[in-house]
């Protein structure tokens, strides 16, 4: 049940990560208004649910011509000035020789020039999830890290100033967002701590021009309920601690029991939010799973550390129907942890 307006908000929020299974409506009849209209409707099953900051499904990166992806990194790449999208043959023997992503055997673009924002507008995207939004709301952006991960660098042909020249590009954007929280999205750090230190450089450079509140979301990749990345929370403790960041939304519920305890170690600035919710399975937890995760979180890390409850990741891959009955346990679990 929603919360009344005029009531104190509870201890712990919850919000959702980003993204949200397409509509069929949208795929069949894409236009710009049926994407406003379906990003309404996303925004309504979120608060209708009592979700405290919702997301908007991330439907400002749909593509009419690839409706099976959520566009975390497209939308980005092919914007941005500088990169070419249209690859042959040297490109992917290139890329592949590289092989900066086991997974992934394309590059998502070659760098041929000197990276600029081209025709990306984060600011217009925000505004129209504004004008639907029905209240304060969260707004998702693909790390500078993991959007540099993907490419084939044929210009700079140095890791570090191809990041940074996508954080600037970036950062120059961010500042003008008009929401409640912008989070930058990481999937990739998580299985090369040893980028850690120019991961958290370049994520910041974009976190410091930020206006709303800073979120950062992490995990450990999903692609049809596999975990790409392998790694541990343990090992990226001072990555974490060195984000200028108000809060965390970190994969725990597909996480070892350990992952949880090694957080004791993030520093008390910066509030954690705990995934309670597994995104790679289709299974709905119950509102008694989700209090005893919750219940868990604070026994492990201490009361008051723990500020935000939410899913592991992205429901893009999943049914809407397993995903808005997640989102209902999720609110629904918190409840009754709360007693509220």
């Amino acid at each position: 049940m929603t919360q009344p307006a005029s009531a104190s908000p509870p201890r712990i929020l919850t919000t959702t990560v980003g993204s949200y299974p397409l509509p069929d409506w949208l795929v069949a009849l894409p236009s710009d208004q049926a994407r406003s209209d379906a990003t309404r409707v996303v925004f309504g099953i979120q608060r209708q649910a009592g979700i405290d900051l919702p997301t908007d499904g991330e439907l400002y990166r749909f593509d009419v011509n690839h409706p099976d992806t959520n566009g975390m990194i497209d939308y980005f790449v092919e914007a941005m000035s500088g990169i070419e999208t249209r690859l042959g043959l040297s490109d992917w023997e290139a890329f592949g020789a590289l092989a900066p992503m086991s997974f992934r055997r394309r590059p998502a673009g070659v760098v041929r020039s000197a990276i600029g924002e081209g025709s990306l507008n984060l600011v217009a995207d925000c505004d129209a999830a504004a004008e639907v939004a029905g209240g304060p709301f969260k707004f998702t952006l693909t790390s500078p890290y993991m959007l540099s991960r993907t490419l084939l660098d044929r210009y700079y042909l140095d890791f570090e100033a191809l990041t940074l020249a996508i954080a600037d590009v970036l950062a120059a954007q961010v500042s003008h967002l008009r929401c409640a929280c912008v989070q930058v999205d990481e999937a990739n750090v998580t299985g090369n701590p040893q980028d850690a230190p120019l991961a958290a450089k370049a994520i910041n450079r974009v976190l410091d021009r930020i206006q709303a509140q800073r979120a950062v979301h992490l995990c450990f990749g999903n692609y049809g309920g596999q975990t790409i990345q392998k790694g541990a929370w343990r090992l990226l403790l001072d990555f974490l601690n060195n984000l200028n960041v108000d809060h965390l939304v970190l994969e725990l519920a597909h996480r070892p029991a350990g992952d949880l305890e090694a957080l004791r170690e993030v520093d008390h600035r910066i509030r954690l939010g705990i995934g309670v919710v597994d995104v790679k399975v289709n299974r709905i937890e119950t509102d008694d799973e989700i209090a005893a995760r919750i219940e868990g979180a604070e026994r492990a890390l201490g009361q008051g550390r723990v500020g935000w409850v939410h899913p592991d990741c992205g429901f893009w891959m999943l049914k809407r129907s397993i995903a808005d009955r997640k989102i209902e346990a999720l609110v629904k679990g918190r409840n009754k942890y709360l007693g509220i």
